[in-house]
């Protein structure tokens, strides 16, 4: 896979790295990745995902722009207020770089359409606010085998995990925790969507370039009052409905 005289010039910083280098950037061009929802995490992952060079990118997500979203989705603008979600990330996508395709799927995830949008691509990446959408994605990746980034925030702190296989998302979060938050509810930061998203574009970029250790199994946490972040193992749940054996 060759590039064009404006992709080198574009991916300079990227080429002269060793971690990836010419073939870390062809795998990038040659990888189709699916982010489920194009909100605060969404957006700061799926900008740096089309700088980077990822070759298509799908964007999944029923929403229309608030007014609200815009304190933390960086990635509209006052006048996209009203529009499909999907559809505006994607314009501000192409915008950014020409060399990368983006799809719109403007649907809410569910069980029902999960398998089909996860298998048509390599890697996942979901940055919803809400269980239901996440075990859906989840065993949608688990069955499909595809390798799954995940993400969440709220108030200051955030947190992103990747999960390949076993153990699987549902092996960390095995039922809808009884009380569970949402930022609508409780608020959060809009920096930390930044923090977070960015952070998921990282690991995604390291999975599909082969760079470094991905978090494999491992959950890093970030508290954003503080500074301070740490990492746990996850293990995988014997009896986990999705992954067990």
């Amino acid at each position: 896979m060759s590039f064009t005289d404006d992709e080198v010039e574009r991916y300079a910083r990227h080429l002269v790295l060793r971690e990836v280098g010419g073939q870390g950037q062809q795998r990038l061009k040659a990888a189709s990745v699916l982010i489920v929802g194009a909100g605060g995490l969404g957006a700061p992952a799926s900008l740096y995902l089309a700088a980077a060079g990822v070759g298509r990118i799908v964007l999944a997500d029923g929403d229309m722009v608030d007014t609200s979203n815009l304190q933390r989705q960086v990635i509209f603008r006052d006048a996209d207020v009203g529009a499909r979600k999907v559809e505006a990330a994607a314009a501000h996508l192409r915008a950014l770089n020409r060399h990368v395709q983006v799809d719109c799927a403007p649907v809410y995830v569910t069980p029902a359409n999960a398998g089909s949008l996860v298998e048509g691509v390599d890697l996942v990446l979901d940055g919803t606010d809400d269980f239901a959408t996440r075990f859906a994605v989840n065993a949608a990746c688990v069955a499909h085998g595809r390798t799954l980034v995940s993400g969440a925030i709220g108030r200051w702190t955030g947190q992103v995990g990747v999960f390949a296989g076993r153990p699987c998302y549902r092996c960390l979060v095995p039922e809808i925790p009884p009380d569970a938050e949402t930022c609508v509810a409780v608020g959060v930061v809009g920096a930390l969507a930044g923090v977070i998203g960015s952070m998921m574009a990282l690991e995604a970029i390291k999975l599909i370039a082969g760079a470094g250790e991905p978090l494999a199994g491992r959950l890093l946490i970030y508290d954003g009052l503080s500074g301070d972040s740490r990492t746990v193992r996850i293990g995988p749940d014997p009896a986990c409905e999705v992954c067990g054996g």
